[in-house]
């Protein structure tokens, strides 16, 4: 919207600090040291040029700019209105019936239309020619009105003001009424609502036509004007606006607070290949590793330690304390589980799990297939400690599209594991209700045992085959009813499988959860022909390891997880295993089996059993680039994995401690391990 310039105290009614006494006082008449001259002004009036007075503006007549048109008073003529009342439209001359001498006049304001906005003048009615700046955002186009004569306006009561006699003779009021201002030099000129200084154009010498509508005048310099006003408005708005922090930082302006100090630096080439370990160059010495790991390794706080450490890129062994001694290795038995898995199955392999029909219609069978990742979570819900995992409700929701709902009664198969539920060597507690690492080893459940999805740390339910079975059946409106032996070729009604074994198997290291261990060991054992239990698993787990070539000497295991504390391990089987894994490709046919265990292994200070490990100053170097298979047992700590030294070089380690405090003899080892990543060692 344009905007107009008014005086300060925005008073469009435009006051003059100057009185005006031209009609009180006679021609000529002289003040204090000024005279008041009246103007010669013509108009036509009557038909003929006739010289007329400027009317008197006092603060009880109004404005300036509200026109006054004097008018006889003709009683007698008849008044139409307009079909738009307008102070200001073309009017045709009336002649009038030639008094003996003109009527006293009556003065008579007429305002102009008011605006939408409420009591303002609307400034477009002074002069509808002239180029009077306007409020509203386009100029408006006026209807042509039809010719009147200044009789014909129509008269509103409560704008009629009556103004007293003036002495001289005023003409009739037939030209057009418009407001005058008065120019110094005696002309006159027609009033416009804008205080900008107008160069004054020279009165027409021939009298203006009588029907012909006003010349508009030029707005050119008024626009310049108000171009001028925006342009720089808009120049301090934006240098105004570049001003800010953050205009100039998105902007890059020289200013900016965050604009370079110094040159930019020329573009660099970069490389989109990752590279591996370095398996060219010199790796450590063994006099260089053994000066390193002298003060770590020697802690008190380790107890007694094995271990060895051993070049992948050569295979050749850098340091060796008793590395074939055998000791307690807890849970780094589940490498030598994963390890055979590898080796024996298909890394795609899926464990099922169905129901089918019983012998009567309206009986379902849960059918164990040896998956514990199963999850309760909804549909759509990925599970944060098996993902990828199946759904029950997929399952179920199976069995309800093929029987139609009709299922009275859910029975349990649970026939493919055999043998004790617990191990040689456990602590009677390991399978207790409200255990947080184990639960009865069965060949179905839902999220490990676990009462709560999504803590690893969650308690274990008693029996959570049995607990599955009730869900399912309750979730088809059925009733539980006791195991059974599913006939063979039933028609099946559901089926859902787990995630690929390699998912399956990360798992299982970066939680080193139990339950996963001891029924993948018995997978490994059925897939041999054997026993799916814990001896089952144990034996086809050291068959698989002997026919891949690794020396088992002095390898005895009696379950997967390693929470038997009748295990027994060399560091040296550990490692070997590890060096298979890590080394370079092509190397050895064995490692492309075997690269995934290296994935699964838990990061130094940021997944897995090792995400809070590694926080210490002593061992802070290893965080991020030791990556670790953890063991814990009472007065047992174990970790066997990889690290890069400082030149790149990828060193396999296996660190086994055996009478160490379980934190402080933690703590110890991350040194040790750390210490191989900080070391150049030549």
């Amino acid at each position: 919207m344009k905007e107009r310039y008014v005086p300060e105290n925005d008073d469009p009614r435009w006051p003059s600090d100057d009185k005006d006494t031209s009609s009180t006082e006679p021609k000529g008449t002289k003040g204090e040291g000024q005279s008041t001259v009246w103007l010669p002004m013509s108009g036509l009036a009557n038909g003929k040029t006739e010289e007329l007075s400027v009317p008197k503006v006092t603060p009880e007549s109004g404005s300036w700019f509200e026109p006054v048109v004097e008018v006889e008073d003709e009683p007698d003529v008849p008044v139409t209105p307009t079909p738009q009342w307008s102070a200001f439209a073309p009017v045709t001359p009336v002649e009038p019936e030639k008094p003996e001498r003109p009527a006293e006049p009556k003065t008579v304001f007429v305002k102009p239309a008011q605006s939408q906005r409420g009591d303002e003048p609307d400034w477009d009615q002074f002069d509808r020619g002239a180029a009077t700046p306007s409020r509203d955002p386009e100029p408006r186009q006026e209807p042509p009105v039809q010719e009147k004569a200044v009789q014909d306006i129509p008269r509103r009561p409560e704008q009629n003001r009556v103004e007293p006699p003036r002495p001289a003779p005023v003409p009739s009021a037939t030209m057009h009424a418009r407001p005058v201002r008065i120019e110094p030099a005696e002309k006159r000129f027609d009033a416009e609502a804008t205080v900008g200084i107008q160069k004054p154009e020279p009165p027409s010498e021939e009298p203006p036509a009588a029907a012909a509508a006003p010349k508009p005048k030029k707005r050119k310099r008024k626009v310049l004007v108000i171009t001028a006003v925006v342009v720089v408005l808009l120049l301090a708005g934006v240098g105004g606006a570049s001003a800010m922090p953050k205009v100039s930082n998105r902007l890059g302006l020289p200013w900016a607070p965050n604009a370079p100090k110094a040159d930019i630096p020329k573009p660099a080439g970069i490389s989109r290949v990752l590279h591996g370990p370095d398996i060219n160059g010199a790796g450590p010495t063994k006099d260089g590793l053994a000066s390193a790991l002298a003060g770590p390794a020697g802690s008190a706080d380790l107890g007694t330690l094995t271990g060895t450490v051993v070049d992948a890129a050569t295979g050749d062994v850098l340091w060796d304390k008793n590395s074939g001694t055998p000791l307690t290795p807890a849970s780094t038995t589940k490498i030598l589980v994963v390890a055979a898995a590898l080796l024996s199955l298909d890394h795609g392999m899926q464990i099922p799990t169905k129901i089918v029909q019983g012998a009567d219609p309206g009986t379902a069978i849960l059918v164990a297939g040896g998956d514990p990742s199963l999850t309760s979570l909804p549909l759509g819900t990925d599970s944060p400690l098996y993902p990828g995992a199946a759904h029950v409700d997929d399952l179920v929701a199976q069995v309800k599209k093929a029987t139609g709902g009709k299922i009275t009664k859910v029975q349990l198969d649970v026939s493919l594991f055999k043998g004790p539920t617990a191990a040689k060597g456990w602590d009677p507690e390991d399978t207790a209700a409200g255990n947080t690492y184990m639960a009865a080893v069965v060949p179905v459940m839902a999220d490990g045992g676990r009462n709560d999805p999504k803590s690893d740390h969650a308690p274990r339910i008693a029996n959570p085959a049995a607990a599955l079975t009730q869900k399912i059946a309750g979730k088809l409106e059925a009733q539980a009813g006791g195991t059974t032996t599913a006939p063979k070729d039933a028609k099946v009604l559901g089926e859902v499988k787990s995630q690929p074994l390699v998912e399956f198997a990360n798992s299982l290291l970066q939680l080193s959860d139990n339950m996963l261990a001891d029924v993948l060991a018995r997978q490994i054992a059925i897939a041999k022909g054997g026993e799916a239990s814990f001896t089952g698993g144990a034996a086809a787990t050291m068959d698989v390891l002997k026919q891949a070539g690794f020396d088992l000497t002095g390898v005895q295991i009696n379950d997967g997880s390693g929470l038997s504390d009748q295990n027994k391990i060399p560091a040296k089987v550990l490692s070997e295993i590890l060096a298979v894994a890590a080394a370079p490709d092509g190397k050895d046919p064995r490692t492309a089996k075997l690269r995934p265990l290296l994935a699964g292994l838990p990061v130094a200070g940021g997944s897995g059993t090792l995400e809070k490990r590694y926080a210490d100053p002593a061992s802070a170097a290893g965080r991020g680039w030791v990556r670790g298979k953890t063991g814990t047992l009472s007065g047992v700590n174990t970790l066997a994995g990889v690290v890069l030294d400082t030149d790149g070089r990828m060193l396999v380690f296996a660190l086994m401690s055996s009478g160490s405090d379980q934190n402080k003899g933690r703590a110890a080892l991350d040194v040790v391990a750390a210490t191989l990543h900080q070391c150049g060692c030549r």
